[in-house]
């Protein structure tokens, strides 16, 4: 086979090699009068085997070489050990001939040893036969600008992973349409999606829906690109379909010449921080005061209830007896009302509020609010309409809680809705967030008051309505639940006379909470009344009680209505009574008189009702007795305390008829003797 002709001379031709040489010789004196004096560039020329021909005063410069040191010595002088053993300038010249030039960027060495980074151009040249007559070669120093893409490189590399390794932000940046196209860990704490789910996709998908309608990303980046950059606060979306509250910095990106490259964006959860804000505006003093308040305003309802349980068992006689019973009875319902709202704002307003997290089924919740909230409506000839869908929407929460919400609101669409209207119920999922709406035909609200509403003791007495609003925390107490649950609550209206809607998002299927306030789980002591147990009927009845023996039941309350009207209350139901109005007294009844149960109040002057407990447990002959404690304190905390202190069971006041019936239940279950065993004491 007859190898290609590759332009270089072989080895031996010395006539051909003469002939070249001459013709190097005379470009050579025209090459060398144009560069000769040029210093910032090495420019020099080849013969066909490589040798230099040439030089200048750039290449003397840059190589450290004088003409006659380096004339006539191989190219390669300038090349590194590592290029010249993979024979690197032979293959230079090989693709200068094969292509005409042939560019290259590499550490060369310089006369010294020193080396530098170059830029290598080399040219074939050749005659008018097409034969190649040499080659011309231009080098230049690049060292100093290859530190300085270096030092960039770092320092953008420096700065990607400092960028990266931020925990407590969202860093990453957006191409020109919107798209993610970096993100960084902190992105992925705060928000939860992982580079690979999240880098294409469209900044949007962080938006709620109501935003995606008023095309606030767009909005945000048109301000960032006009104005250089766009600072903004509001609710955004994790992946799990939670909320937060987001502080956005947009910052426009644009290249040398001007043009839009894309958008840095910087995010921080402010969540806690709007929380602490909203609930500045309300005083340490106001937070003590309301929770003493509620506090108090317990001891006059438990004999009121009291009272009316025993108005119950007597005989009446006459229909309006009957009538005025049920009133006090419904009064008596919404001032328990109230005092539960008041206790949960002092809760919510001292970071203490409690959810007891379970998997839930919504539609459960939603049915267990309109049966609590059927009284309101029922008696106004109300009809509540729900529309769920059959799928189930299970999640993460507190039912008790979440019953609370939905019954507050459906009490406000009633109380403010005319007789006989209709208030419906919407619910639908849409990316990972169940939305619910309230709906109703009622007074409406004024524009500018749709955020306001929300706040603590807020009402707009402007328009008409009821003339008893009640205290003006229920839908505070609404927001600050469902933001505890990770949700937002929003209000809408046309204006006066139109209705309002008001619409809770909640995240579907959560793995973990991202609200605020401590959570806990509720102990498994005794059951413990729901926050608004006594809102859930309006004229409760007492339930028809099993058929007991008389027990010896003890109870210790210093207030002396409470105390005598329970008494009353168990003497109609054919019970032993004694009653005691301190611990004191309690040590006296029991010298000739042993109880079933002894319900003891917690907050007692002097000796309390821990102290009393263990004085009386310390009795032998009560070692059957059944202890239950009656308070007005009624969170898991509080039924933590009262199980440790040893008490069975825990009442908070006013306590409904139905659970005094259950204490007696099980002091008589003590006394039913076992099968085969002696009879009981009597």
């Amino acid at each position: 086979m007859t190898k290609p002709d590759s332009g270089l001379a072989p080895p031996g031709s010395a006539a051909p090699q003469a002939e070249s040489l001459a013709a190097v010789g005379h470009s050579s004196r025209r090459f060398e009068a144009l560069v000769q004096p040029i210093e910032d560039y090495a420019i020099f020329l080849l013969d066909p085997e490589g040798c230099v021909a040439t030089w200048n005063r750039g290449a003397a410069r840059i190589k450290g070489y004088e003409a006659h040191e380096i004339i006539g010595q191989h190219f390669s002088r300038f090349y590194t050990e590592e290029a010249k053993a993979r024979r690197w300038p032979e293959h230079e010249l090989e693709q200068a001939v094969l292509h005409g030039r042939f560019n290259d960027e590499g550490w060369r060495v310089r006369k010294d040893g020193s080396m530098f980074w170059a830029n290598v151009v080399i040219t074939a040249l050749r005659e008018h036969d097409g034969s190649l007559a040499g080659f011309a070669k231009v080098t230049r120093d690049l060292t100093v600008e290859r530190r300085q893409v270096e030092a960039l490189r770092l320092s953008e590399e420096r700065f990607r992973l400092l960028v990266e390794n931020v925990s407590d932000y969202a860093i990453f940046m957006l191409d020109p349409e919107g798209h993610v196209v970096s993100w960084n860990s902190g992105a992925t704490n705060l928000i939860g999606y992982r580079p690979a789910e999240i880098v294409g996709q469209h900044v949007s998908v962080f938006y709620p829906i109501e935003d995606l309608a008023d095309g606030l990303p767009e909005a945000e980046m048109r301000r960032a690109a006009e104005e250089g950059r766009s600072v903004n606060e509001g609710w955004r979306v994790r992946k799990d379909g939670s909320m937060f509250w987001a502080n956005v910095t947009l910052t426009a990106i644009h290249d040398a010449q001007g043009r839009l490259t894309g958008f840095a964006k910087v995010t921080r959860d402010l969540t806690e921080s709007r929380r602490n804000e909203e609930l500045e505006h309300s005083s340490e003093q106001m937070k003590q005061f309301l929770a003493l308040l509620a506090h108090e305003l317990r001891n006059p309802l438990a004999p009121v209830r009291n009272a009316i349980a025993t108005l119950r068992l007597a005989p009446l006689t006459s229909a309006e007896t009957d009538r005025a019973r049920d009133l006090i009875e419904r009064q008596i319902v919404h001032l328990t009302r109230l005092v539960d709202d008041l206790l949960d704002v002092g809760r919510i307003t001292s970071g203490k509020i409690e959810l007891r997290e379970a998997p839930l089924e919504l539609h459960e919740v939603i049915a267990h609010a309109v049966e609590a909230a059927q009284p309101f409506t029922a008696g106004r000839g109300q009809q509540v309409d729900v529309q769920v869908p059959e799928t189930p929407l299970r999640m993460i929460g507190d039912h008790t809680r979440l019953v609370q919400v939905l019954q507050n609101l459906l009490h406000n669409a009633s109380k403010f809705s005319p007789d006989g209207s209709r208030i419906v119920i919407d619910v639908h999922a849409a990316s990972r967030v169940a939305q619910i709406q309230v709906r109703d035909h009622g007074r409406g609200l004024r524009p500018g008051t749709f955020e306001s509403i929300f706040g603590l003791f807020s009402q707009d007495r402007t328009l008409p309505g009821p003339s008893e609003n009640g205290l003006g925390i229920g839908l505070m107490l609404c927001r600050s639940l469902v933001e505890l649950h990770g949700g937002t609550i929003s209000a809408t209206s046309a204006g006066p006379g139109t209705g309002s809607t008001f619409s809770i998002r909640l995240p579907l299927e959560r793995t973990g909470m991202h609200g605020l306030g401590p959570l806990s789980s509720a102990p498994s002591l005794s059951p413990l009344s729901p926050p608004l147990a006594g809102a859930a009927h309006a004229a409760p009845s007492v339930p028809a009680a099993p058929a007991l023996p008389a027990l010896r039941v003890l109870i210790v309350d210093d207030n002396c209505d409470s105390a005598d009207s329970l008494a009353m209350l168990f003497e109609l139901k054919g019970h032993d009574v004694r009653v005691a109005y301190s611990a004191r007294q309690a040590r006296e009844r029991i010298a000739d008189f042993t109880p079933d149960a002894a319900l003891i109040d917690i907050a007692m002057p002097e000796i309390d009702g821990y102290a009393a407990l263990r004085e009386l447990r310390g009795e032998v002959r009560l070692a059957n007795t059944l202890f239950a404690a009656m308070t007005g304190f009624g969170q898991a905390a509080d039924v933590e305390l009262t199980r440790a202190a040893g008490f069975e069971m825990h009442l908070v006041k006013p306590v409904d008829a139905a659970r005094f019936d259950e204490v007696l239940a099980r002091a008589a279950e003590r006394r039913q003797p076992a099968p085969g065993s002696a009879q009981a004491k009597t």
